[in-house]
């Protein structure tokens, strides 16, 4: 696929994977919509970017009122999207017990709810152009039950299904659909999540998914990759002790 000058929406774009990607893209050539929640975060983001062809646009993706409005805004001002990216996510780890309403709503709806609207309002888009890529960001968290990230782990085996199901409904209209599952990012993601240090150390850098992705999507619009997995290989299922 030749991205230059084609569109594409990355939330989550202020911070980690999201702007990693953002630079990614840009520096491909296409015209980069960067939503996110946080505004001023959002305005630096775009700063230090430093390329054209950017629109930042704040969004709740968790509305589906606003995610709509995005899709119309950047379509309005940039033309047919392309490439649609639902990375915006966020995590809380606890002991089951421990986990209040309020952080057990703003998983699901976020990282699953989130996913879905932003994929839904791509999809409409997409399906009248017989063309386009959703990619939904995912997480290892999706292969295995993991203690103290039980709700997070709930969250995102609920997005792989659900992508699972999209990418069945999307192919039968040439629109593509890849989940993409890393392990341990090193980014602003660990700030408040947990009370424990993560061994940030060990993990993948954003760039690291940023460019796997960018691979994806560069690939001939007759294949796809529908799973792709990346895990650092200090990462712990990976150590191998020694004799």
């Amino acid at each position: 696929m030749i991205l230059r000058d084609k569109v594409a929406v990355v939330t989550g774009a202020a911070r980690g994977i999201g702007f990693a990607l953002c630079e990614e893209l840009a520096r491909a050539g296409m015209k980069v919509a960067m939503a996110d929640v946080d505004a001023e975060a959002l305005a630096s983001a775009v700063e230090m970017v430093g390329m054209d062809d950017l629109l930042p646009l704040t969004c709740d993706v968790t509305k589906q009122s606003e995610v709509r409005e995005l899709a119309e805004e950047v379509e309005a001002k940039h033309g047919p999207i392309a490439v649609w990216i639902n990375n915006a996510g966020l995590a809380r780890h606890r002991w089951i017990p421990d986990y209040t309403e309020e952080e057990i709503d703003l998983m699901l709806d976020v990282n699953l709810k989130g996913t879905i609207l932003g994929s839904q309002e791509a999809l409409r888009r997409m399906l009248t152009r017989k063309s386009g890529h959703i990619v939904n960001v995912i997480s290892t968290a999706s292969l295995r039950g993991i203690p103290s990230e039980t709700v997070y782990c709930a969250a995102k085996w609920g997005v792989r299904g659900f992508t699972q199901g999209l990418q069945e409904e999307a192919a039968a209209h040439g629109v593509r659909v890849t989940a993409v599952l890393p392990g341990g990012v090193d980014t602003a993601f660990w700030d408040g999540a947990s009370d424990r240090k993560a061994p940030v150390e060990k993990f993948l850098t954003p760039r690291h998914v940023a460019d796997a992705i960018l691979k994806v999507l560069e690939m001939d619009d007759w294949c796809v990759t529908r799973e792709l997995v990346l895990r650092s290989m200090a990462d712990s299922d990976f150590s191998v002790k020694p004799q």
